[in-house]
């Protein structure tokens, strides 16, 4: 296994300077941030590290030669935004800009994009596994043509109440993965795994490594502590920053030693991305690079 970084914790650095503060960490590899240029909707998105609509063989080239000198790999392409969007101008926007990753991808033989499936939150499971039926396939189609991989990541992205009642990610649990790749089955759309999103979600997040191991595409290190007192004032129906909170590798609930164990019993040997997104280590940004540096620290006791 590799371990690096989820670039997003860096929206104040260059992609030259962010390679610089991963290889300065002993970091070795690197989860792109890639939204399209302009202003964040919200916290840890809108980062873009590479300009993926503008790209040019010559621009990827330029990246690479840096990465090499710096001894750092580009794991992924990220992009995490709602390809599902209840509105349809906005939904083809992302979707839009969905392909430029696949593009840019393939332009720096970089074999995966990680993103969310997406998600109408007024409309139901059932409803929704419809509407990835309908949108979805042209891009797995697409992807697979290019060949280039889509991981998507766990996180129901159920935290504040604009993104009420169900979230902007469909694929958030077991149940609900099986069923998705019953819809899309193709060789190409696997999992980014994190296991923090099913701690506060009340998800065995052991037991499905072994389950979907050959849908495991990249992995992320990031840790969630739940508080028991907020919790039974608020009950699990609250929205989840109410009772729970992002934290680094270490000061949280996941056992990283079992967690880590468990992948090496399936023979993972692929990239895992610390992602930060810790409120405490946030007072400036000489803060964010240490919270960095202590997380690298403390996964090196495991990968």
């Amino acid at each position: 296994m590799k371990l690096g970084i989820v670039s997003a914790i860096f929206d104040q650095s260059s992609f030259e300077e962010m390679i610089d503060i991963v290889a300065e960490t002993g970091l070795e590899c690197v989860e792109v941030a890639c939204w399209p240029k302009g202003k964040a909707e919200r916290r840890y998105a809108g980062v873009s590290h590479i300009d993926t609509k503008n790209l040019t063989a010559e621009k990827a080239q330029e990246i690479l030669a840096y990465c090499e000198k710096k001894q750092v790999e580009i794991s992924a392409l990220a992009y995490y935004p709602n390809p599902l969007d209840e509105n349809l101008e906005k939904r083809q926007e992302v979707i839009d800009h969905l392909y430029t990753l696949i593009d840019a991808a393939k332009l720096l033989g970089v074999n995966l994009v990680t993103t969310f499936l997406g998600r109408m939150p007024s409309k139901s499971v059932s409803e929704n596994l419809k509407e990835v039926a309908s949108v979805w396939p042209p891009i797995i189609q697409y992807a697979e043509e290019q060949e280039i991989k889509i991981g998507i990541e766990n996180c129901p992205m159920l935290f504040t109440e604009d993104e009420w009642p169900g979230g902007q990610n469909l694929m958030t649990t077991p149940s609900n993965w099986r069923k998705v790749f019953e819809i899309l089955d193709s060789d190409n759309l696997g999992i980014n795994y994190d296991p923090s999103h099913f701690v506060w979600q009340h998800i065995d997040y052991i037991e499905p490594l072994y389950e979907f191991k050959e849908k495991l595409f990249h992995v992320h290190y990031k840790d969630i502590k739940l508080y028991p007192n907020k919790l039974k004032e608020v009950g699990i129906m609250a929205t989840p920053l109410e009772y729970m909170s992002p934290k680094l590798p270490g000061l949280g609930d996941v056992d990283w030693g079992k967690y880590v164990s468990a992948l090496t019993d399936i023979g993972y040997n692929g990239y895992t991305c610390i992602e930060v997104e810790d409120r405490a280590y946030e007072s400036d940004y000489e803060d964010v690079k240490r919270s960095v540096r202590q997380s690298a620290h403390y996964l090196r006791n495991f990968v």
